[in-house]
């Protein structure tokens, strides 16, 4: 627990005080003009208007701002977690990879047909070709003795040569087809692997940093956890509530005449009036609604 009257805790950490966009325009707070205060264990007073006043130790109020730093700790931790840059390189390298699959399905398949392609031409051509060796070793061998038969029979040798021809002549346009196809799909391949290995690597990398946060995230949280218990009940239920509708910041600490909250200085009469509060009253900026903590450097 820390010292009534002492200094921002050692778990104040850089950012608690940080401007923050305002969603709701000066003028709309429900609260108005006023400051709002809650002592433990106190009745509750009234400001002028039906505003209500709140009031709370001032060492339970300046707890506040060790818990807004850790509050905006683990909000820029989440924040680091959601945006890591391995994330969108990540995903576009997945995004390529599953073109790439794509891609590699079609070279497999036209890989595949030509391959197919290539054996009926083989097959066409073996039946053409033991013809044409037949006919050949009948002509040689002198079995044919009709001349006529033989000048059919040499025909047709002819015939099976210019046959044989064309048959070969698209078996290897089909093997130069299959060769191309080979040689793609294989680059394909090659760069599925290369982006494999990036994949994984990058993948590795970002569930370094994913623990890495996960434990800063754990610690912070433990921080809260033993400030908490330390702020008044109604206190932190204010401060959750302004909170919630003020990008994650309820606290500010008034330094040097100015929110820390929404960087505004405040007006002579607000002064005024914040310097003639108690010490113990829960003052809220007339501008932004935040929970405003005196300080040494106030100002006032």
């Amino acid at each position: 627990m820390w010292p009534d009257g002492a200094g921002a805790s050692p778990y104040r950490l850089c950012g608690a005080t940080a401007a923050s966009p305002d969603p709701f325009p000066v003028g709309s707070w429900p609260w108005a003009r006023g400051s709002v205060g809650l002592a433990q264990g106190a009745g509750h007073g009234s400001r002028p208007g039906g505003r209500p006043e709140i009031k709370a130790d001032p060492a339970d109020q300046r707890r506040l701002l060790d818990l807004q730093g850790v509050d905006t700790a683990l909000a820029q931790l989440a924040h680091r977690r959601r945006t890591l840059p391995e994330h969108a390189e990540i995903a576009r390298l997945r995004g390529t990879r599953n073109h790439l699959a794509s891609d590699l399905v079609g070279a497999d398949t036209a890989v595949s047909d030509l391959e197919r392609e290539q054996e009926r031409a083989e097959n066409d051509l073996e039946p053409v070709r033991e013809r044409l060796n037949r006919n050949q070793h009948r002509v040689a061998d002198g079995s044919v003795g009709d001349p006529r038969a033989l000048g059919s029979l040499v025909e047709e040798i002819d015939h099976l040569k210019r046959r044989i021809d064309t048959l070969e002549d698209s078996e290897l346009a089909v093997m130069e087809q299959l060769e191309s196809a080979t040689e793609g799909r294989e680059r394909l391949r090659a760069e599925a692997g290369e982006l494999d290995t990036q994949l994984g690597l990058l993948s590795t990398k970002r569930d370094r940093q994913l623990r890495e946060l996960e434990l800063e995230m754990s610690d912070r949280q433990v921080l809260r956890e033993g400030i908490v218990p330390l702020i008044p009940a109604e206190l932190l239920r204010l401060y959750d509530k302004v909170s919630a509708t003020h990008a994650g910041i309820g606290a500010a600490e008034l330094r040097h005449r100015r929110c820390t909250g929404c960087r505004l200085e405040l007006n002579s009469a607000d002064l005024r009036a914040f310097a003639a509060a108690p010490a113990d009253e829960v003052l809220r900026c007339e501008e932004c609604g935040r929970i405003l903590v005196r300080g040494p450097e106030s100002g006032l």
